[in-house]
């Protein structure tokens, strides 16, 4: 379902006639849960919507340039929608949806406009009266760009959300102080910026240090031994023909790291690690101790450049896999 998905959204930016297809497909992880949760007790009968729908903006016809179209779709995708109108938020196949593909529109979107849009976003939320609808939008925007198991998480779309609350009067000192604490995670080892250091200690007693890894790509991997997620990660690193070519000839290096200390457990699931990569745990719990990295779960992944530049943060495989095929096909 995920790549029907992003195919229509790429054609969308390119065919306005694609449109309303978008609309109607789902990530299937999105409806598992339900939408806006301090609502839940109201039912939809008891307040009906006054002109609850969503309709996407038509971009112009001088629009070409799919970039262009993909910044205008942003910056106009919730012209249409109404923030007055608080039983849309009990409508999760009508405003969940919206916030669901408009969250895959962000990816093909310039980084300043996807800031712009967000800001945007909030602030028409904001304005509705009774608070209900920020609150929703807020809870979206935690759900879907933010939440370790989402699909489509991505910090830098999270980034401004957090900055926007820190700022905004409506927010009480909780929230605040837990945006507070949310921030200086989004801001440790960022995108474009060098990952921190630390040391590591393989199966047979030797020690390394990331940053003395020599490839041009790693891929770090924060796991635990017996973890399914984990365990499905690697499988994939392992079943994944790029990867193992690239990695064969030293293009790409893997770094699988244990940051708990249960090594009895560690040493049970040695075998379970190709020889070839590097398996390390951290002797004295370094890394999770002093929160040198986030690891809000496990596994977490990232990529890194030969200079242990962050490629990409807390990803998917199938995220990190596209970056490498894209690199060096």
């Amino acid at each position: 379902m995920k790549n029907k998905v992003h195919a229509a959204i790429k054609s969308v930016i390119i065919h306005d006639s694609l449109f309303m297809a978008l609309c109607a497909l789902f990530i299937g992880w999105s409806m598992g849960g339900t939408s806006c949760y301090s609502f839940r007790h109201e039912r939809v009968a008891d307040i009906p919507p006054k002109t609850c729908g969503f309709t996407l903006p038509p971009i112009p016809e001088s629009i070409t340039e799919p970039s262009r179209r993909a910044d205008y779709l942003a910056a106009h995708y919730w012209d249409h929608f109404d923030f007055t109108d608080t039983a849309c938020i009990r409508l999760p196949h009508i405003t969940e949806q919206a916030f669901v593909d408009y969250a895959d529109i962000l990816p093909y979107v310039s980084a300043a406009e996807v800031t712009l849009s967000i800001q945007r976003l909030l602030r028409q939320a904001e304005k509705e009266t009774s608070g209900r609808m920020y609150a929703c939008f807020l809870e979206l925007c935690d759900k879907y760009l933010y939440d370790p198991n989402s699909p489509v998480r991505d910090e830098e779309y999270y980034l401004p959300v957090v900055r926007y609350v820190l700022a905004d009067r409506r927010s009480g000192e909780a929230e605040k102080i837990r945006m507070n604490y949310t921030l200086e995670q989004i801001l440790k080892n960022r995108r474009g910026e060098t990952a921190a250091d630390f040391g590591y200690v393989l199966p047979d007693g030797k020690t390394g240090r990331l940053h003395g890894i020599r490839a041009a790509c790693t891929i770090l991997m924060f796991y635990n031994p017996g973890c399914h997620a984990c365990g499905q990660t690697i499988a994939a690193l392992k079943a994944s023909p790029l990867i193992t070519r690239l990695h064969a000839d030293g293009t790409v290096a893997i770094l699988l790291f244990y940051p708990d200390e249960d090594m009895a457990a560690w040493k049970q699931h040695l075998a379970d690690i190709p020889a070839g990569w590097l398996n390390g745990y951290d002797p004295q719990t370094r890394v999770e101790k002093e929160g040198i990295y986030d690891l809000r779960a496990i596994p977490t992944l990232y990529l890194l450049d030969r200079d242990k530049k962050v490629l990409l943060k807390d990803v998917n495989f199938d995220k990190i896999e596209m970056w490498l095929e894209k690199e060096f096909r």
